[in-house]
């Protein structure tokens, strides 16, 4: 830790009794009583300030405590009603409260505008492994969302947002977040964007925003502040903690978050392991750097001549399995990399013989990853299989005969699953084949018999695909929608052969690098990153560039996008 001295101090801080009322410990005056702030008072509340910030207790504003007063902090206030040396607060702490459900969905609602070093996918990995570090040792689980419901909204805001804790301009209050219960508000997190907000930058500049985030979403599970100096809840900032991958909370806050929810299973109450649950941790890159890599591979299928074996919708991103190899798009629907990333170096247990595999999807509630091959399937959490897999697809009531396709239907949140002409219905919730099935897949007018896969997507449409083309269909309907089969290679994967005014090709004729679009880095002799859109006349390719951080390759960090049933 660095010592307060070093860090960036607001330059303009509240009036001392301003402050002391704004943090707890002195009551504002009142209007309606005629109540003043007496010397006695002051004096008392600059004691309990100082008592709780680790100084002397002089009583006096010296200079120890206003530069205390001027380090940057929350904007929630210390001390309890019941803790307050006058028992009179503005705005009292609510009882110790705790979610009552341990799967709790996020989301980044309005990203850093000022803090040009961060790129957004950065921002959703801090984000990840902020929350992380609470979920290692306590029974909860944390999942991104891409819709308009969560039960943690993130903001990057300014100034006064309309929640009672105004932000302040750089400096000052940086961030706050809201309690466990039943408010609208609730466990929801807000930074300052007038924060110069960094990762992995020398200490005397800018705010982590890591070492930031840990502290407010220890709020936003329940934990208020602690006085003591070690505590990642003491309300001061105290500058960057170190590696998030490598991060592990003082002991103290361990007690107080296992007080509340006790302990995670496989987690020492006295010793925490190096390496928490889940090996081989997603890569979380150096900003100085600002570029990711993918290993280059040479035995790899052509994306844009190929026909895949399975695709799925994961944490929000499209995933599409060729073979031993997959490509992915971001949730903007943007391709990562030209390349494919190598099936076994990132879904840690599928056997080493799997050759590919039948279908991919998401289980909604939990959100776990379920690989199927043949008579069997696996089930992931994150990128890491699950103790007991493979299993039989009879557990899903399913004949012996495998899997051609399988998704999560938005319109009611149901599994389905076709096999040649045939489809199955799940309840992934009462984990039973729901009666009556299966039926013909006829009922999906339009829809092919032997499906390659199918998945949902943020739209709330349904995708369907065999070949080289996919078939949509909307919302609840069951019918395809006019326009469709479309070819899948020039929607979703950069591939422009269909197009008479294309510019020049690759040399297979099937891949192009757009002028102006294609950005390709080269980071040592085997590796190719890229940030890729596409002037095609594909419908649903939105024209956003790739954030300068696009490519961290961390799946479980990315959003799952869930739609209500109707």
């Amino acid at each position: 830790m660095c010592p307060l001295q070093c860090h960036k101090t607001q330059p303009h801080p509240p009036p001392p009794n301003d402050w002391l009322s704004k943090f707890g410990y002195l009551p504002p005056p009142d209007p309606v009583t005629g109540q003043l702030q007496t010397k006695d008072a002051l004096t008392k509340a600059i004691k309990a300030m100082q008592k709780y910030g680790g100084l002397k207790e002089t009583g006096e504003l010296d200079e120890e405590t206003l530069v205390l007063m001027k380090t940057p902090r929350c904007s929630l206030p210390d001390l309890s009603q019941s803790e307050s040396p006058l028992r009179r607060r503005r705005r009292a702490l609510p009882s110790q409260t705790k979610w009552s459900k341990r799967h709790l969905s996020w989301r980044i609602r309005t990203f850093p505008k000022e803090s040009h070093l961060l790129g957004r996918d950065t921002v959703r990995a801090l984000m990840y492994y902020a929350l992380k570090v609470w979920s290692d040792i306590a029974p909860l689980d944390f999942h991104e969302v891409a819709g308009n419901q969560a039960d943690i909204q993130i903001d990057f805001t300014k100034a006064d947002h309309n929640d009672g804790y105004p932000f302040d301009g750089p400096g000052g209050t940086v961030a706050h977040a809201f309690y466990p219960g039943d408010r609208v508000t609730a466990g929801d997190s807000h930074f300052d964007d007038d924060e110069a907000w960094t990762f992995r930058s020398p200490d005397s500049f800018g705010m982590d925003l890591f070492a930031v985030a840990v502290h407010e979403f220890g709020h936003a599970i329940g934990l208020a502040h602690a006085s003591a100096m070690a505590s990642i809840m003491r309300p001061y900032y105290q500058g960057p903690v170190g590696d998030p991958l490598k991060y592990s909370l003082p002991y103290e806050d361990k007690v107080r978050v296992w007080q509340l929810y006790g302990v995670r299973d496989s987690v020492s109450h006295t010793i925490q392991p190096e390496i928490s649950h889940g090996t081989d941790p997603p890569i979380l890159l150096d900003l100085p750097e600002n570029r990711s890599t993918i290993l280059l591979v040479h035995d790899a299928p052509k994306r844009c001549n190929t026909h895949f074996d399975a695709m799925a919708q994961i944490r929000g991103e499209a995933f599409f399995f060729k073979g031993i190899y997959f490509w992915r798009l971001t949730r903007e629907k943007q391709l990562v990399s030209l390349h494919p990333v190598h099936l076994h170096r990132f879904w840690k247990g599928l056997p080493d013989s799997l050759d590919s595999v039948d279908a991919v999807y998401e289980r909604p509630g939990d959100h776990k990853i379920v690989f199927f091959k043949g008579l069997n399937y696996w089930v992931f959490k994150d990128n890491n299989v699950e103790e007991g897999y493979p299993r039989p697809i009879s557990d899903f009531g399913l004949p012996m005969e495998g899997v051609d396709a399988a998704f999560v239907w938005p319109h009611n949140d149901k599994t389905y699953f076709f096999k040649g002409d045939q489809y199955w219905r799940y309840d992934d919730y009462l984990h039973r084949m729901d009666l009556g099935y299966p039926k013909d897949s006829v009922l999906w007018k339009g829809i092919p018999a032997q499906l390659d896969d199918a998945m949902r997507w943020s739209d709330g449409a349904s995708y369907f695909f065999k070949g080289a083309e996919y078939w949509r269909v909307r919302g609840s309907d069951m019918e395809v929608e006019a326009g469709y089969p479309r070819p899948i290679g020039k929607d979703w994967l950069l591939c422009v052969d269909m197009l008479s005014n294309s510019p020049t090709l690759e040399a297979n004729g099937t891949e192009t690098h757009l002028r102006g679009q294609h950005r390709a880095s080269h980071a040592g002799s085997n590796y190719e990153v890229c940030s890729c859109t596409s002037d095609s006349a594909a419908p649903l390719w939105p024209r956003v560039s790739l954030p300068p951080f696009g490519l961290l390759v961390s799946l479980w960090i990315f959003p799952v996008a869930l739609s209500a049933p109707p």
